[in-house]
């Protein structure tokens, strides 16, 4: 259906032009007899008409030369028979569809060319009328320079429709650029945080092996070996892993030297929250244990994000924080009595980072207005496969 659409509005007004001048053909030949209907013969007349209507088929690719050759051809066969052209009201419509084209151009300087074509094509084939009146000479012409200036008017409209949909598309590339961009950060932060949680472990496992290989008999020569290999491959790690870091680190990242938070630093996080100006209540259901640290710390950025567009973009004037530990997940709900999110320029997409964190542990994501008014985000991290 939307293919026959496209078909029907791209095709639409050659279908028209074609039946007028079928029309035409049909009326001159069968009112021959009339008073007014032209002298010259059949054999003349109906290639004329065809002749005249053909240029209309090809304004795609000449949208100035075409509609201007339909005048031309107007005028000179109007030299020929004066009745030609003005006998037949459908070559009158298409008269002024070839004018609405003049005036539609995109090109100005050309649209204004096309206005002299009109009014003095028009001018000269009523002129050649024989026994035409004054008020013909002034007044039919006049219709066509209307119908010029209604297409004059609407490729005005045209041109700012056409401006809209181009800023449109270019403010979508740039949401979809920055939102790149944004996930691309937020990769790379939760890359630097899990550094730390890693390298700690990698440290403790290597200083686990070392000990218990300083404390293996000499007759286990062999193992201790196999330990030592065990050392270096884990001191190595943790080099590739430094080294990695420092180039995902921007030129203005500090060293983080301080414990990564997490879910029992709620408290801290709600109380500073207060401070800035927002009102938090903080909610706990089912009981508190202890989740895998980068679980930990991915709930706690998630809240942590939340409460801050609550507090910088929302115009929020209070905000809940709601915990639900499960067996094998955790649930996290921000909610807040603002507008929501701010929409802004589209840069700091906090909600696509946070997307981004809850998709990489295989969790669920929502956000948006409450029905009851407000703006609620919700998180449900899954706790199975991830080792406390």
């Amino acid at each position: 259906m939307s293919r026959l659409g496209h078909l029907a509005r791209t095709y639409a007004l050659d279908a028209l032009v074609a039946l007028l001048a079928l029309e035409a053909m049909l009326e001159v030949t069968l009112r021959r007899e009339a008073e007014s209907a032209p002298r010259t013969t059949l054999w003349f007349c109906i290639p004329a008409l065809a002749l005249m209507a053909l240029p209309l088929v090809a304004r795609r690719r000449y949208p100035f030369a075409a509609p201007a050759a339909y005048w031309l051809l107007a005028v000179a066969l109007s030299f020929v028979d004066g009745r030609l052209v003005t006998f037949m009201t459908s070559v009158f419509v298409i008269g002024m569809a070839a004018s609405f084209l003049l005036g539609n151009l995109r090109d100005a300087p050309k649209a204004r060319i096309g206005l002299a074509v009109v009014l003095g094509g028009a001018a000269i084939v009523v002129y050649n009328l024989p026994d035409h009146s004054a008020a013909e000479q002034v007044f039919i012409p006049l219709v066509f320079g209307i119908s010029w200036l209604a297409g004059f008017a609407l490729r005005g409209q045209s041109e700012q429709a056409e401006a809209a949909e181009a800023r449109a598309a270019v403010a979508e590339r740039e949401r979809e650029t920055a939102a790149r961009i944004a996930v691309a950060e937020e990769r790379a932060r939760i890359a630097r945080e899990l550094h730390d949680i890693v390298a700690h472990a990698v440290s403790v496992m290597v200083l686990q092996v070392g000990a218990v290989r300083h404390k293996l008999p000499d007759a286990l020569a062999d193992e201790a070996e196999a330990l030592r290999g065990v050392e270096r491959t884990g001191r190595s790690a943790l080099a590739e892993m430094r080294r990695l870091l420092g180039a995902m680190r921007r030129s203005g990242d500090g060293l983080e030297l301080g414990p990564q938070p997490g879910l029992a630093s709620l408290d801290v996080l709600v109380e500073e929250v207060s401070r800035a100006g927002l009102p938090v209540s903080l909610h706990v259901d089912g009981e508190s244990s202890s989740l895998p640290p980068a679980i930990d710390l991915s709930a706690y950025r998630i809240v942590q994000e939340g409460l801050t567009n609550a507090l910088k973009h929302a115009r929020a004037s209070h905000a809940d924080v709601t915990v639900r530990y499960g067996a094998d997940v955790v649930q996290l709900e921000v909610r807040d009595d603002g507008v929501g999110a701010a929409k802004g320029d589209g840069l700091g997409h906090g909600l696509v980072g946070i997307r981004e964190r809850v998709k990489i542990y295989g969790g669920e994501m929502n956000a948006g207005a409450a029905p009851e008014g407000g703006f609620v985000l919700t998180a449900r991290l899954p706790l199975e496969g991830h080792e406390s």
